[in-house]
């Protein structure tokens, strides 16, 4: 009678008592019982990042303490330029914000539209469209900003129809003031699909014997959403929050393309003013700048982590 040996998933005291025969255990239990194989698979990754992110952020951080065209050593100069220069404290107080009103209102808007479309039984087929916006050429985008904020646009024809006052007195949008808004709004309209997508995701992963051991304890539905849904939905509002919070920092090209390198001072962003010293060659202001930038990214990134793992630890 042949001796069965124990599986390779078995303890390591059983397969000591037991060991597989080597004539049986071939080359791939070599590699198996190896606790480095993870290297080779993480190493070209980890090659990636180090080569196209890393050691370029390192020379940007070494190009701030020089100057542009001799690299000759000045310290922390050009720090002491950009944080007395006018455009740079205009383009962060738009940037932030920008994010302090975007964020709110798109993961507010998000969850409320997924939590009610959650209800229809065809979601999964029509899940798909939310991500269209994001898939909209730029150009498209821009022509629609075009035909719907400029002074002859849908708009002031909408409300030259309803009574307002002619075409004279109505502004060109993306000239005032409001073009502030137009941008929050381009955002949102763009945004908005995936992060439903997201939270959707969210939604579904939660147990449904959950929500109803609490219907049957008399729990309304909406006590059902916050005091059980919700609470397993930290995980999808850590990742839709950092996720849209690096996005907000991608609206540039839009803005761009539809009012150029100089846009009203509401929509002047940090895109805008890198933008315009990359063309003056001005790469030693645009390097400190980029330094502070990728700075405080990573300090609100780490600071959100860091008040998720509270919460979770309570």
């Amino acid at each position: 009678m042949l001796k069965k040996h124990p599986s390779i998933w078995q303890s390591e005291k059983a397969r000591k008592k037991h060991p597989v025969p080597a004539c049986q255990s071939g080359g791939g239990a070599i590699i198996h019982r190896s606790r480095y194989a993870w290297i080779w698979f993480m190493l070209p990754s980890v090659a990636g990042v180090v080569i196209f992110v890393l050691l370029p952020f390192l020379d940007v951080v070494r190009r701030s303490f020089v100057t542009a065209v001799t690299q000759e050593w000045i310290g922390f100069r050009n720090y002491k330029i950009i944080f007395s220069n006018q455009a740079f404290g205009l383009a962060v107080k738009n940037t932030v914000r920008f994010t302090l009103v975007c964020l709110p209102l798109l993961i507010g808007i998000g969850l409320f539209l997924s939590v009610q479309l959650s209800r229809l039984k065809e979601m999964q087929l029509i899940k798909s469209l939310f991500l269209f916006p994001m898939a909209m050429p730029a150009a498209t985008v821009v022509l629609i900003w075009k035909m719907m904020f400029s002074r002859q646009g849908f708009l002031n024809g909408w409300l030259m129809g309803a009574g307002f006052p002619g075409d004279g007195a109505l502004p060109d949008y993306m000239g005032t003031s409001a073009a502030f808004w137009v941008l929050v709004f381009s955002y949102i309209w763009k945004n908005l699909g995936y992060t439903m997508v997201l939270w959707l995701a969210g939604i579904f992963s939660v147990s449904t014997d959950l929500t109803e051991a609490a219907r049957v304890d008399g729990a309304t539905d909406r006590q059902c959403f916050w005091r059980v849904v919700f609470p397993n939905l930290k995980g999808s509002l850590y990742t839709i929050t950092v996720l849209s919070f690096l996005n907000s920092f991608k609206v540039f090209r839009e803005a761009y393309l539809v009012a150029g390198s100089y846009p009203h001072e509401s929509m002047y962003l940090l895109q805008h003013l890198f933008n315009n010293w990359f063309v003056n060659l001005e790469l030693d202001k645009m390097a400190a700048a980029a330094v502070c930038t990728g700075t405080v990214l990573f300090g609100v990134i780490l600071l959100l982590q860091r008040l998720w793992d509270q919460e979770e630890d309570v």
